[in-house]
Parts: C-alpha cells; sequence; structure tokens
C-alpha cells in the first residue's frame, strides 16, 4: 500500500495525522465540562481539608478557595476557555488556577488523583440529577392526582388486551399510573442513598500516605460517608447504572402512558383531548391534531435504554482499577438524563392540560358487554350457582344480545329467564356500568370511594 492511500485512510477531520487522532479520542472536556461545578465543589472540599489537616498553609488554601470561586464564576458566566488540549474539565481548571493565583494550585491536587476526582465529580453530578427526576415525578404524580380527583366517578372502559373488559373509572386508571411513578421515586430514591459514599481520597487506587480526613471531604460535599475500599471507589460506576436502570423502568412507565394518549387522542376512541400546547397539525391536512409530545415520550426511552446497555457493556470486561474504557461512561448518563427530563417535563404538563371526554368515556364503557363479569358475579353470589355454569350462562346471554345488536341491560327479564329460570328483576341492579364499578368496593378497587381514599392517601405522601 503506497503512502497515498495511508493519508486518504487517516481522511477528513484527522488530515493532520496521529497526534491529532489521539487528542480527539483522548479528550473529554468536550463534554465533561458539564461537571465544572462539581469538580469545584470537589476541589473546595479538598482544600480545606488540606488545611484543616495541615498539609496545606491557610494562605494556599484561602488563595486556592478565592482562585476557584474566580473560575466557577467565569464558567457560569461563558468566560472561561476550555481547552482540548488539556483533556479534561479537572486540568482545565487546574490550569486556569495557576494562571489566577500562581504555585499554590500546583498544591490542590495533593493526597488525590484524577481518578477519585473524576469519582467524586462523576457522583455529585448524577446524585444531583437523581433529585432532580425525584422533583419531577412528584409534579407529574401530582398532576395525575388531580386528574384522578376530578373524575373519581367518571365511567370508562377497563382493557386487557386493549378488549374492553370491565368498566372501571377515570380516577382509578390515573392513580396506577401514580403507583408506577410512585415506585419510580422510590427507586430513584434508594439508588441515592446506596450511592452516598464518597470516592475523595482513594487517590489513584491504594489510598494517600498524606494524614487526609476523608470523613471531613464527604460531610463538605453531603456524602454519608467516606467509600471504604480504595480500588471500588476509583473503579466503579454501578451508582451510574442504577441511575439508568431506574431511568429506564420511568421511562418504559412513561412510554406506556404515552401510547395510551396517543390511542386516547385518536379520532376513533375520542376519550382524551390534549392541549394544542402538546399537539401539532398536518401540514396539509387539516381536520388532524398529532400528539408529538406522547410520541416522542414514547421514542425517548430508546435512547434511555441503549444509554443503559451501552455503559453495563463499557463495564463488563474491566479489571481493576481504572481503565481509560471508563471515560466513556458520562455522555450517555448526561443524555440519559437530559432525555428523561425533558419526557417528565411533557408528560406532566399533557397531563396538566389534558381534559377526559367524560361522555366519550361512558359510551364506550358501557359498550363490548362490559358488565358480564358483573352478570356471572350476581349468578353465583345471589342464586348460588357454581361460577363455571354462570360463565357459561352469561356466555348464552351475551351472544343473544349480540344477535339482537343490544347491549345486556337491554335483554328484558323473560329474555334472561329464558336461559336461566331463576334469574330475577334484581339483575339489573349490577348491570349499568355505574353500579358495576360502585360495587367494586375490594381495597384497591375501582369504586370511587376506593379511588378517593387512595387520593388522599397520595396527596399525604407528597407532603
Amino acid at each position: 500500500m503506497g503512502n497515498d492511500s495511508a493519508n486518504q485512510m487517516w481522511g477528513g477531520r484527522f488530515s493532520a495525522g496521529p497526534d491529532a487522532i489521539m487528542e480527539a479520542i483522548n479528550a473529554s472536556i468536550s463534554f465533561d465540562k458539564r461537571m465544572a461545578a462539581q469538580d469545584i465543589a470537589g476541589s473546595r472540599a479538598h482544600a480545606a481539608m488540606l488545611a484543616s489537616t495541615g498539609i496545606l498553609s491557610d494562605s494556599d488554601a484561602e488563595a486556592i478557595r478565592k482562585g476557584l470561586l474566580t473560575v466557577l464564576s467565569e464558567i457560569e458566566e461563558g468566560r472561561f476557555e476550555f481547552s482540548a488540549a488539556l483533556e479534561d474539565i479537572h486540568m482545565n481548571v487546574e490550569a486556569r488556577l495557576k494562571e489566577i493565583i500562581g504555585a499554590p494550585a500546583g498544591r490542590l491536587h495533593t493526597g488525590r488523583s484524577r481518578n477519585d476526582q473524576v469519582a467524586t465529580d462523576f457522583k455529585l453530578w448524577v446524585r444531583d440529577q437523581i433529585d432532580a427526576a425525584i422533583d419531577g415525578l412528584r409534579a407529574l404524580v401530582a398532576a395525575l392526582i388531580a386528574q384522578a380527583e376530578a373524575g373519581a366517578d367518571w365511567v370508562m372502559p377497563g382493557f386487557t388486551h386493549l378488549q374492553t373488559a370491565q368498566p372501571v373509572t377515570w380516577g382509578h386508571h390515573m392513580m396506577a399510573y401514580v403507583e408506577m411513578f410512585g415506585r419510580d421515586i422510590g427507586r430513584f430514591s434508594d439508588a441515592r442513598a446506596r450511592m452516598n459514599e464518597c470516592p475523595l481520597g482513594a487517590a489513584a487506587l491504594a489510598g494517600t500516605s498524606f494524614p487526609i480526613d476523608r470523613h471531613m471531604t464527604a460531610q463538605a460535599l453531603g456524602f454519608d460517608r467516606p467509600a471504604a475500599n480504595s480500588l471500588d471507589a476509583v473503579s466503579d460506576r454501578d451508582f451510574a447504572l442504577e441511575f439508568l436502570a431506574a431511568a429506564s423502568i420511568c421511562a418504559m412507565h412513561l412510554s406506556r402512558f404515552a401510547e395510551e394518549l396517543v390511542i386516547w387522542s385518536s379520532a376513533q376512541f375520542r376519550f382524551v383531548t390534549l392541549s394544542d400546547r402538546f399537539s401539532t397539525g398536518s401540514s396539509i391536512m387539516p381536520q388532524k391534531k398529532n400528539p408529538d409530545a406522547a410520541e416522542l415520550i414514547r421514542a425517548k426511552i430508546g435512547r434511555i435504554f441503549g444509554a443503559n446497555v451501552a455503559l453495563m457493556t463499557v463495564m463488563k470486561g474491566l479489571p481493576l482499577a481504572y481503565s481509560k474504557d471508563m471515560q466513556e461512561d458520562k455522555e450517555q448518563v448526561f443524555d440519559a438524563a437530559d432525555n428523561l427530563m425533558l419526557a417528565l417535563a411533557a408528560m406532566e404538563g399533557m397531563v396538566r392540560d389534558m381534559t377526559a371526554n367524560r361522555a366519550s368515556l361512558a359510551a364506550a364503557a358501557g359498550s363490548g358487554f362490559s358488565t358480564a363479569t358483573d352478570l356471572a358475579d350476581w349468578l353465583v353470589r345471589v342464586l348460588g350457582i357454581p361460577f363455571r355454569d354462570a360463565h357459561h350462562v352469561t356466555g348464552q346471554l351475551v351472544a343473544m344480545a349480540e344477535g339482537r345488536g343490544c347491549d345486556l341491560p337491554d335483554l328484558t327479564l323473560d329474555d334472561m329467564q329464558s336461559v336461566h329460570s331463576n334469574i330475577t328483576a334484581d339483575v339489573f341492579t349490577v348491570l349499568g356500568v355505574e353500579n358495576s364499578v360502585a360495587s367494586r368496593t375490594s381495597y384497591g378497587g375501582t369504586a370511587p370511594e376506593q379511588v378517593r381514599a387512595q387520593v388522599a392517601r397520595w396527596k399525604e405522601v407528597l407532603k
């Protein structure tokens, strides 16, 4: 192969050759600059600890403290010049600190390494994201509770296999998602509690010979305790994986609800009307209003699942302790966190703005022989018929109604007695959809009184 073809292989943006390629693959500043605030918080805590333990003079520590605040304000105000040559956020901050305060900047890195520094920064960042996700979920749950309370006794069809099953209430359906998102809050909270150990002071992998106080830095950064093993502290990213796992389950719940909103807002269902703020019109079909926000939420889960699989794949083959592979831990997590927060905000907005079409819900609730189970239950409860026999009798009555193009409550008592002679007029008390939902008073059932009890319980939880 001649030199010409070899040069072509470098190609495009890497025409400068191996040096440019190495800088491009090695540098992480383009994305890890997002952790600037966390990096500076960690450095401030570390410097204060170095002064407290006598490793650093008070004057150097004060210079570092002021210098770091200057760097932070430059970054927050958009005046900071990030350099790919300096590889990452840690080196960028340290280099700028040296320009501002001189020699003391070189003492900041005493008793730590970039390995424990990046693990601490990333953990702080993920912890902040967990807090944001919990806030977003609480807002979504509050919006669902408001919908549930408004329609606690509005009847609608309940489905299995997307076929009409039994009538339920709108409030009950909304509260089902409250339970799901409530468990998501629990998962994020659990992940936060488990990850709240501080890697700072683990140094490169073995700890340090300097008399540092790791409990002091852990406390300053809001951790419960320092991480107990220096090898583990710098080399695991299970805290990020656990965040992604919780995010994936939450996104799956969001996607299921989004799917229902797409179906419910269709002309065939007309169960809900989504607000114009979360819909778009068609470019050529004036009658259409597309549930784009719901569809995009449904799609976002692909990115969040993907991030989970990608990071699991990065980590699965790494021997202890740190490997450069782990630089690939951030972009996926940043992207997943961004998209989760966007999906949560969009779903909360849609739920707050949407209008349930009570008449359409009620009409659909009464169709599809939705009270057939109530009829079967009545035959068992009142006539003492074995359930299998009651199921058979009900099936014959459904077939009769279907043949006449009517629903079960429209059959006459004579019609019913022609199938089973012991049926009485009392049967009609269970056949209306309102009667059906009102009768489901078991704990967690769809009866309006049960829905209101769960609404009240959740309002207390949210307090």
